[in-house]
């Protein structure tokens, strides 16, 4: 293989890799609306959900981020009635890995009181998208 093929593969390899990244950070921490009848299972979660709304937060023992995520949520829950915040650890529950489709960590669902789940974020979500997300879940139940 000649040097200026060799260098064309490279630099297409390198441009492949930066467009796949920057796809990748674009979709982090973003919200995406689930459709269908998908439902969390509180005993999937060793608490009862919340009245209002229930913050689930997936993460593992080794999850740099999952601290940061957990303060997040845990004070957005304690700003609203009846709104919970259940972190799963999944170092000890992998078979909830398949079960919810976690890919990454840390993953949050927003799920109503009966469970069904409303919203999904990958990765760190913003405080705002957070309470737009739970704002919309309100919306939902007292329109049902």
């Amino acid at each position: 293989m000649s040097l200026p093929i060799a260098l064309l593969i490279g630099v297409a390899l390198l441009a492949a890799t930066v467009v796949a990244g920057l796809l990748l950070r674009r979709r982090d921490g973003r919200a995406v609306a689930v459709h269908g009848d998908r439902h969390v299972d509180p005993a999937d979660l060793m608490r009862p959900l919340g009245s209002r709304a229930t913050l689930v937060q997936f993460s593992t023992e080794f999850c740099a981020r999952c601290p940061q995520v957990r303060r997040m949520l845990g004070s957005v829950a304690g700003e609203r009635a009846g709104v919970v915040h259940a972190e799963v650890d999944l170092t000890s529950r992998s078979d909830l890995a398949a079960r919810y489709k976690v890919l990454s960590t840390p993953t949050t669902l927003v799920v109503d009181p009966d469970g069904r789940i409303r919203s999904r974020f990958t990765g760190v979500p913003t405080r705002a998208d957070v309470l737009t997300a739970l704002d919309h879940t309100l919306l939902q139940e007292v329109r049902s």
